[in-house]
């Protein structure tokens, strides 16, 4: 009788054979007709196996029947293919990516369980590819191994001290993880960088991108952009000093008062000038105060003038990446509680600053008549001696403005 043996990729063979014939013999016909060793191949009629000792006879086989063969070899090198090396790596990483992609209910629960690798595996980087299984198996066998390792404890000695104090420290531990992954769940906000307050001012008609630092106590620029500003020539190196925070920086002096440009709307500022290379210009809270400056963070601006100017907080793309490290430096020079100290003038003081601040070098206005007489003036129209005094020592003396800090108090 003539039988037809479908091949899985689809070959078609007819062979004449004996009803009687073991399916053995049959397998030995095919191994000459496709060159697939007997022992690789696998015989299926009407969708189950057939063993090698039954005859075609037994199983029913009729004239034109059909039989499937499939390739056990075929198979295992398909195995082989999506195997793993000991890193975890694919050995075959473009067969293992084709085969993810083939099948779309793996795909959707990758995006599931792991965006990440479904992302990668949808891509053309078969090296990317090849680093995240790599950092999967890692993190699989280091999970592996705190898991043994809680198991161990949970078998320790209850007297043994050492091993108490590994399990004290798995809890906290495990109570840290929960804590992480809570945070993950209902504040993952948290864990992206916070980009500092930046506006975008002029200086002596000079744009630049202005840091607005409400824990800074003066407003400070650099030495290169008061240069680039045409700032420098008003310096008072009379002001000298060190500005002392979580590092220390040079003050070279002060610039009493300039124009700057918020909005459509030029303001008088004075600045200290630091010999800063990587720090541009901060806006402290000296200046906030003046010009009855605040943060609105609910709708992302600096309003100006109790309200007359409102200027956008830059993001993140608008910043150089260089501000980042500019950001760094001014929490050296303003972020702490410490005092500047003077440097070349008998004039100068040391100004302890509270809180989140940066001082300044001031010149000493608390002796004299004159400082009395002004003290007299505005004790005179109601207000605490000591208020006074402390107002006139912000405002260097300035009587009108250490009165209009008094009234606005």
């Amino acid at each position: 009788m003539k039988i037809t043996v479908m091949t899985a990729d689809e070959q078609i063979i007819t062979l004449d054979v004996d009803p009687h014939e073991t399916v053995e013999n049959v397998k030995a016909l095919l191994e000459v007709e496709t060159r697939v060793l007997l022992q690789n191949q696998q015989l299926l009629y009407n969708g189950k196996e057939v063993r090698n000792f039954e005859k075609l006879s037994a199983l029913g086989v009729k004239d034109d029947d059909l039989i499937m063969m499939v390739s056990n070899a075929a198979s295992s090198a398909s195995s082989n293919a999506l195997s793993f090396n000991p890193d975890g790596s694919a050995a075959n990483p473009g067969a293992f990516q084709q085969h993810i992609r083939n099948d779309s209910n793996l795909i959707a629960q990758l995006f599931q369980s792991d965006p990440e690798l479904a992302q990668v595996i949808l891509g053309n980087d078969l090296n990317r590819l090849q680093e995240v299984l790599r950092e999967r198996h890692r993190q699989k066998s280091e999970l592996r191994r705190q898991q043994e390792e809680e198991n161990a404890l949970l078998f320790a000695d209850p007297f043994d001290v050492e091993a108490q104090k590994k399990i004290e420290a798995a809890i906290r531990q495990k109570g840290i993880d929960e804590n992480w992954a809570a945070a993950l769940e209902h504040n993952p906000e948290a864990f992206a960088r916070v980009v500092m307050l930046y506006v975008d001012m002029e200086v002596n008609g000079v744009p630049l991108k202005a840091f607005v630092d409400s824990g800074a106590q003066s407003t400070i620029i650099s030495k290169s952009c008061a240069e680039r500003c045409g700032l420098l020539r008003l310096l008072d190196q009379r002001y000298k000093g060190i500005a002392h925070g979580v590092g220390q920086s040079e003050i070279l002096g002060r610039i009493h008062v300039a124009p700057i440009k918020i909005g459509n709307i030029f303001y008088p500022c004075s600045f200290l000038v630091l010999d800063a290379s990587n720090m541009e210009f901060l806006f402290g809270l000296d200046m906030l105060r003046k010009h009855q400056c605040s943060i609105d963070l609910k709708d992302n601006v600096l309003r100006v003038g109790g309200g007359e100017v409102s200027v956008p907080f830059l993001q993140e793309k608008d910043l150089p990446s260089r501000f980042l490290d500019e950001e760094r430096f001014s929490k050296q020079a303003s972020s702490s509680g410490a005092p500047v100290t003077s440097g070349t003038t008998d004039k100068s003081k040391n100004v302890s600053t509270g809180g989140q601040s940066s001082g300044s070098a001031r010149p000493d206005t608390s002796q004299g008549p004159d400082f009395e007489a002004k003290v007299a003036k505005l004790v005179e129209l109601g207000f605490g001696r000591d208020a006074v005094i402390q107002a006139l020592k912000f405002f260097d003396g300035n009587e009108e403005q250490a009165a209009g800090f008094l009234f606005g108090g």
